[in-house]
This record gives C-alpha cells, structure tokens and sequence, in this order.
C-alpha cells in the first residue's frame, strides 16, 4: 500500500470514529443535549398529570356562562352534559397531552351533527370533534376524531353509541412573535379508542372560523368542553404540561 492511499484511510477512519462519539458534528447543527430522563410513574395517570376530573366534582373548571359554578350533572363517577353551557378549566395550557374518555347517548336521537354532539377546545379555540360517528353520515370534518371544519380523521373508529371512547391528545400551541406575526401554528396528534386518527396536523387557525386565520394569543389558556344540547358523559379527564 502506498504512503498516500495509507493516510487517506487513516483520515477517514479518524474521521468516522470522531464522528461516531459525538465529538463533531456537521457544520451549523449541534448535537442533542445528555440529560438523563426523569422518573415518572406511568399511572393511570402519570404521576406528573394533572387530573382535571376523577369522577367526583368539577372543582377545577368554571362555567362559560359568566365564569360562574359549574352545573353539568355528575352521577357515577360521569359528569353529564345537561344545557347549562360550556365549562373551562381554571387552569390553563399550552403544549400538553391530554387524555379524555366521552360517550355519546346510548338512545340514538337525531342524525348527521345533531346526534351526540360536543367538543374539546385546546386553548378555548381550537376544537377536536366530539360526536357519534357510528353509523351517522355527516360531513367528513365534522365527524368524531375531526379537527373541527379542517381536518377529517384519518380513519373512522367509533363505538357503538353508549360505549366509551377515549381520546389521547398531543398538542403543541401556535407560537407568535413580539410584533404577533405567527412563527409556528397549533398542531394536533391524536389517538382516538387507541388508534391514529390525527397525525400531527398544523392547524389553520380558530376553528369556529369559517375562513381560518391566526390572531395572537397567550401561549396558556382553558381547555373547553362545549354543551351542544345532547347529553354527552365525560370521564377520567387528565393533562400532562410539555
């Protein structure tokens, strides 16, 4: 082997293991920081949640209408929606993983959005459908798994009416700048009864909006749970801050 192809392969041998442990990474990137995770107890919930609802009051939220004692019914360990008005929590989010479990009424009434309607507002404003999507045609992003008017579900798993359904929600807040120009939009993940119906979305903007667009806001603000007129039951309410 000659002096010259010799020190090329000991160049690029340096180079590879130099590169392998860390030591140097390519121009204008910076390696991940080393910091060993936290210890967290897996739950239900993780011990790190904050647990919205357990089954015995709705303490930690507020009526919508004036902000005064919350109404909706609690029987068995379910709160109920009953048409006194949205409620909101005390506390308020931004980036967070939230878990909810609803059931629409076992009692079919109504068809399309009148049957088994709610919703979850992520900052009071951006709304995850909630409604009984089995066997009830209606428009494909209004249905159950939906980011209201954007986004249909990827796929439709919805239980029977009456059954339980649960929702996990990975939410990562829109971020503004000083002036409130909009550097980064809301994005949502979400499973619906275990399964990908949301795969990190970027949201348009408020979702009530029939012609979306950002407007600054808070980085925290409520998480909603909208009355629509139909006894829709919530349980096992939990959020994780990220």
């Amino acid at each position: 082997m000659n002096r010259l192809l010799s020190s090329s392969l000991l160049c690029l041998t340096v180079l590879a293991l130099t590169t392998a442990s860390g030591l140097a990474a390519p121009e204008g990137e910076t390696s991940p920081p080393k910091v060993e995770p936290r210890v967290v107890d897996p739950g239900p919930p993780p011990a790190d949640a904050i647990v919205l609802f357990d089954g015995k009051d709705l303490s930690q939220w507020k009526s919508d209408r004036k902000g005064g004692p919350v109404k909706w019914d609690i029987q068995d360990g379910v709160a109920i929606v009953n048409r006194t008005g949205g409620i909101s929590t005390k506390q308020e989010f931004g980036d967070c993983q939230l878990h909810i479990e609803w059931a629409a009424p076992a009692e079919v009434k109504g068809t399309g959005q009148g049957r088994g309607n709610s919703g979850i507002f992520l900052q009071s404003r951006y709304e995850l459908q909630v409604l009984d999507s089995y066997n009830n045609k209606t428009y494909f992003d209004g249905q159950a798994g939906a980011i209201y008017k954007q986004y249909a579900p990827l796929v439709n798993v919805s239980r029977k009416p009456g059954e339980w359904q649960v929702y996990d929600v990975i939410y990562h807040a829109p971020r503004f700048d000083e002036t409130g120009n909009l550097l980064k939009p809301a994005r949502f993940t979400v499973l619906q009864n275990g399964v990908l119906v949301q795969d990190n979305v970027e949201v348009k903007g408020p979702t009530s909006s029939p012609v979306p667009k950002y407007k600054p806001h808070p980085l925290k603000q409520s998480l909603a749970l909208q009355d629509h007129n139909t006894p829709v039951r919530y349980r096992n309410i939990w959020i994780r801050e990220l």
